[in-house]
């Protein structure tokens, strides 16, 4: 927590890394960690850049840096030290995902701090209290869907930095989308783009597949294709029916979204379009 974060992306050119690493050792600061990739290619490609740095006492000077990343054409972010981004949960009735946060955020392992569990049942409230986590509990039906999501808005309230869907079975809206302020990361109960959709387990079933898996990505106006963050799959055989490979495919699903999770709240994510760039 002592240090800053600097995320990049720009058109691929020489000088990107010595310029940004000069203007850092100028102002006395010291690079910690540094990765970078470039997707190459005629045109020179994309480049991307994760920087940590100790700014040995003083702040990062985001006026300064906005010449630097006019003249390369950055796209770029700093999270400074101890900042810590705020979570909001929202679940339904399946309660392994969120469990699995809430004990991981109360050992120190999230950068980040869960303040609100949303859910559309009542079911997972004793959860949220052991945590000591705000609950609410907005029901969800076809018919009142977007009162619904009007009340969630206001409970999110521009509070939150990151929300996370973790085994939410209603579709948001491209409305509550736009209107969220903040990244959404959903866990899927399939190796995606296998079995988007509803009832993914039975139907790997019925297709007598041999791995299931899991995905945890961001959420766009289409369901279950947002740019995948990570991804994770289990081995089964014939003998697994629609329970086993459910129950089996939970296990996959909370350490994926916990790593996905954990990777953005670590500012180790870029979007790229459709795909993502994680420095893991």
């Amino acid at each position: 927590m002592e240090t800053a974060r600097l995320l990049i992306s720009c058109p691929d050119r020489p000088g990107i890394v010595a310029t940004v690493a000069g203007f850092l050792a100028e102002r006395g600061a010291n690079i910690v960690a540094l990765d970078q990739h470039s997707t190459g290619g005629a045109d020179g490609g994309e480049f991307f850049m994760r920087l940590e740095f100790d700014p040995q006492g003083g702040g990062f000077d985001e006026a300064a840096f906005g010449p630097i990343a006019e003249r390369f054409a950055m796209d770029w972010h700093v999270a400074q030290p101890g900042h810590r981004k705020r979570v909001a949960v929202l679940v339904s009735r399946y309660d392994h995902c969120l469990v699995d946060l809430l004990w991981r955020w109360r050992r120190g392992e999230l950068l980040g701090d869960i303040g609100l569990v949303l859910s559309n049942h009542p079911a997972l409230r004793d959860e949220a209290d052991r945590a000591g986590v705000e609950f609410a509990c907005v029901p969800v039906s076809p018919e009142t869907k977007p009162d619904a999501e009007r009340q969630m808005l206001e409970l999110l309230g521009d509070r939150f930095d990151l929300v996370v869907l973790a085994r939410y079975m209603q579709i948001l809206s491209a409305t509550f989308l736009a209107q969220v302020g903040c990244p959404v990361i959903n866990i899927h109960h399939s190796f995606l783009p296998s079995f988007a959709g509803a009832e993914p387990y039975r139907r790997a079933a019925d297709r007598g597949v041999k791995l299931i898996g899991a995905t945890a990505h961001y959420v766009t106006a289409d369901l279950d294709d947002g740019p995948i963050i990570e991804q994770d799959v289990q081995r089964v055989h014939h003998g697994h029916d629609v329970e086993a490979l459910t129950r089996i495919g939970e296990d996959v699903e909370r350490t994926v979204l916990a790593r996905a999770v954990q990777w953005h709240l670590d500012d180790r994510v870029l979007v790229h379009g459709p795909r993502t760039v994680v420095f893991s």
